[in-house]
């Protein structure tokens, strides 16, 4: 979110007007601090870049703005959105103009020509043409090619002049550049003709009053070289006035100060020569350009004697300095566009090798992923072969303790039905005979007796009752079923007494141990078995409890000890456990395991009854 800010800043800054020079601190400063910082979207980069060269460039810092231009570039060319990409030459062009790199920016204005002429004919389109034509114009009047320059304002003009808005001081602009190249290439009354029409205009002198001076200047200037000085110096001094009003150190003052010197000069006027050009030389001194060279130069012209050869030794050093700079400047251009490419192209190496890297990489895990598949399957079929010959003799080992069973259960349900028959036949038999013989005697009246042979009479009875009692019991076959869980107390004995532990033991009589098959009797047996090894071997436990309940044809196993405990979430699950895992699994059970470090384990397993 910070981020997004910092960009929204950065944006709400840029839409200021880029001639206000205390932004640049600021936008420097935000610049830094979004550097650092990646966005998705490169046309928002590139845009950002462009619109900070912008400002730069309306600030005469020709280097940053060149930096800022060439990063939107390299991004515009990526995304082939020709229309920005033709903006972002077009103020890379004005730059090596304006360092006088004129071949160059020759050549990145056409570029930015040809990329515009397959784009459709929109208002903005023949905008940005006619900018490139004029900075054509512009740069063929420095190389004092006047007929191409000429050529190239008029085009400027004529798509200006069709353009739908208010394009008025931009087209004034450009006929003031043509004039300009009227004037240096000697077709005065061309020019004049111009200025005229430009003086004519009320709106530029109320709503651009220093532009105005300009023209007004210029057109005094262009009489002057014409020979026709009427009016003169008197349009120079209004054009002085006027710029002044405006800002008495401008650019504007430089060019009308030296014209007055040029003026008075020839007229033979020196001080006033002198005090004009000297006045341009002291303006021209805050801008360290070609004006301050021009003023040397016409200072030295003016003065006599020492002032003129200190002026003309400041010229050469100025000249000197300042080609010198555009030479840095330049090759400073030339290093950015070097260190770029550079870039480009290591990239493109360092995209090759990751690429190869990336294919070698997915070839091998693929290659590993496919041995280690047939690796694994191999170890599970390892393993379910002898699973399947554990459960093999697991059956074999049940099948054998069900038949030793039913032998057992066989002579002690015969041996039942003997003493059933016994207490049946014999002693209940003679027990019935006595009671018959006693309620015979039951004729002497005499009230002692009767009460007396009640009395035996009630006990026979009762004895009776006893007897037929356990005689039913016996030969009810009440041991049925219940041959699965002596099995399961006998291993719960012999394993306790082996691991010293205590026991309860706790079985519904409801459960009806005959109807699981063979397979559910078998997991629960080695569950029981696991579950009473791990506890001696884990737990440290001294006391076990273990009980059987059927609730809704589901049998409740639960096995509970009092031993250490563990972390159920952090412990890693060991063979035994998996293999009761798979148990319960196999008899679509539900296995459960409760434990927490010195509070015991208990662990509950529901498996239905098919």
């Amino acid at each position: 979110m910070k981020h997004l800010i910092k960009i929204c800043l950065l944006f709400s800054l840029l839409s200021l007007n880029a001639q206000q020079k205390d932004n640049l601190e600021k936008i420097d400063s935000i610049r830094r601090s979004v550097s650092n910082f990646k966005v998705n979207d490169s046309s928002l980069v590139a845009n950002a870049h462009f619109n900070i060269a912008e400002i730069y460039r309306y600030s005469y810092k020709g280097d940053s703005a060149y930096y800022h231009y060439h990063e939107a570039q390299k991004i515009y060319q990526k995304l082939q959105d020709n229309y920005k990409l033709a903006k972002t030459l077009y103020g890379l062009a004005v730059i090596l103009k304006n360092e006088k790199d004129l071949t160059a920016s020759e050549i990145v204005s056409i570029q930015g020509l040809e990329l515009l002429e397959p784009l459709r004919n929109t208002n903005e389109i023949n905008e940005l043409r006619a900018y490139l034509y004029n900075n054509l114009g512009g740069l063929f009047g420095e190389l004092e090619q006047f007929d191409q320059s000429i050529t190239y304002f008029e085009k400027a003009i004529s798509i200006k002049e069709s353009l739908k808005g208010n394009y008025s001081k931009s087209i004034y602009s450009s006929k003031n550049n043509l004039a300009f190249i009227y004037k240096r290439y000697g077709k005065y009354d061309l020019a004049l003709e111009l200025y005229q029409e430009l003086l004519n205009n009320e709106a530029i002198s109320a709503e651009r009053p220093d532009y105005h001076a300009l023209v007004m200047d210029n057109f005094a200037h262009t009489k002057y070289l014409s020979k026709s000085h009427e009016d003169l110096p008197e349009l120079y001094f209004r054009a002085l006035q006027i710029a002044d009003s405006v800002n008495p150190r401008s650019y504007n003052s430089i060019i009308i100060n030296q014209h007055l010197a040029e003026f008075y000069n020839n007229k033979d006027s020196s001080e006033l020569a002198k005090y004009y050009a000297n006045r341009a030389k002291d303006i021209a001194e805050q801008y360290h350009n070609d004006e301050l060279l021009s003023s040397l130069l016409l200072l030295s012209k003016i003065e006599a004697g020492e002032n003129a050869a200190k002026h003309l030794r400041e010229y050469v050093r100025l000249s000197d300095s300042l080609q010198k700079n555009e030479r840095e400047l330049r090759n400073k251009f030339a290093r950015i566009q070097f260190e770029t490419e550079q870039i480009e192209r290591e990239n493109v190496q360092f995209a090759k090798e990751r690429m190869w890297l990336f294919i070698l990489s997915v070839g091998l895990l693929i290659t590993s992923f496919l041995l280690y598949l047939v690796i694994t399957q191999r170890n599970k079929n390892r393993q379910l072969r002898l699973i399947q010959k554990q459960q093999e003799a697991n059956e074999e080992i049940y099948n054998l303790m069900l038949s030793q069973n039913e032998k057992i259960e066989e002579a002690r349900a015969v041996e039942k039905k003997r003493i059933s028959q016994e207490l049946h036949d014999g002693v209940l038999g003679r027990l019935f005979g006595t009671r018959l013989s006693l309620d015979s005697l039951n004729y002497n009246n005499t009230p002692e007796a009767i009460d007396t042979r009640g009395q035996y009479i009630s006990e026979l009875k009762k004895i009776e009752e006893d007897i037929r009692k356990v005689s039913h019991e016996l030969n009810t076959d009440f041991v049925s079923g219940s041959g699965f869980i002596d099995i399961i107390k006998t291993l719960i004995e012999t394993q306790t007494l082996i691991y010293e532990l205590e026991y309860t033991l706790e079985a519904d009589s409801v459960i009806n141990w005959d109807q699981l098959s063979n397979k559910m009797k078998i997991h629960i047996y080695r569950i029981v078995q696991e579950s009473l090894h791990n506890i001696h071997k884990h737990a440290n436990a001294t006391h076990v409890d273990i009980g059987f309940k059927l609730e809704n044809n589901v049998i409740c196993m639960s096995i509970e000890d009092n031993g250490t405990g563990f972390d159920v979430n952090k412990s890693k699950a060991g063979i035994g456990l998996k293999n009761m895992r798979a148990r319960i699994k196999e008899i679509d059970g539900v296995f459960n395991i409760i434990s927490e470090k010195g509070q015991g384990t208990q662990l509950t397993i529901e498996a239905p009854i098919a």
